[in-house]
């Protein structure tokens, strides 16, 4: 996964325009070295899956 897809989708997430996203095994390195560049990256939340993916949500407050 590139950097800009992963900028995009992020957005998405944080615009609601998207309400979850899954992230799969052979991009999950990339995706989570750009969420973790993000100022708001506690924000996300990340939910392991079998099989290696992770679905992702935006959640403000959720580690409150």
């Amino acid at each position: 996964m590139e950097t800009k897809d992963a900028e995009m989708i992020l957005n998405q997430l944080r615009q609601g325009e998207i309400e979850a996203y899954r992230v799969t095994k052979a991009d999950f390195l990339s995706f989570r070295a750009v969420l973790t560049n993000q100022e708001d990256f506690l924000h996300f939340r990340g939910n392991a899956q079998h099989g290696g993916e992770t679905i992702y949500t935006y959640e403000p407050g959720w580690t409150k």
